[in-house]
């Protein structure tokens, strides 16, 4: 018994590992030519250090293979965070209309007159990506961050921008110094 299952999970990964290691070609073939388009987008440019940021997209795909979004944040003197994969729920892979969100940490007032910048593609099963979206934004203990325009995106939250927002102190391991 333990050799089947040790058996099984064998044929597993070995499948696995084949269909990830398909080339760029394979994978249009099986998934599609067509790149994913952002058709709309729409962040409010200032938000209070306490607000979660949403921002909204309305995107489509041709070939109906959408996987994730992809998202950088880049904040002056920390420079460029570690890219973020917010996939796509299997419903929304031809199109999509929706937020991600962008949560602040908790000890957000060094946030206070801080500006970053939010690059936003979406990427398809084939490894295409969409044209870049980019949003700035700023952050003031007195904005309040404003909606979208009425009756252009759902109010469906596709997920989360997976990344901590921290200072070039925070890498370096220092305790103050916040900018």
């Amino acid at each position: 018994m333990k050799n089947k299952i040790v058996s099984g999970m064998v044929v597993l990964l070995l499948t696995v590992g084949c269909a990830t290691m398909m080339s760029f070609e394979e994978r249009e073939k099986t998934y599609g030519k067509e790149p994913p388009v952002i058709t709309e987008t729409y962040a409010s440019k200032q938000i209070n250090p306490v607000d979660t940021w949403k921002v909204y997209l309305k995107a489509s795909d041709p070939d109906g293979d959408m996987e994730s979004i992809v998202a950088t944040v880049h904040m002056v003197g920390s420079g460029t965070h570690p890219i973020s994969h917010t996939r796509i729920k299997d419903g929304n892979r031809k199109e999509l209309s929706g937020y991600v969100s962008l949560s602040t940490p908790s000890d957000n007032a060094w946030l206070n007159n801080l500006t970053l910048t939010l690059t936003v593609e979406i990427k398809d099963r084939a490894g295409h990506l969409s044209k870049a979206a980019t949003f700035p934004l700023s952050f003031n203990s007195r904005y309040v961050q404003e909606p979208p325009p009425p009756g252009v995106f759902q109010e469906q939250y596709l997920g989360p921008i997976f990344i901590t927002l921290r200072t070039f102190h925070d890498d370096q391991g220092s305790e103050g110094g916040r900018f």
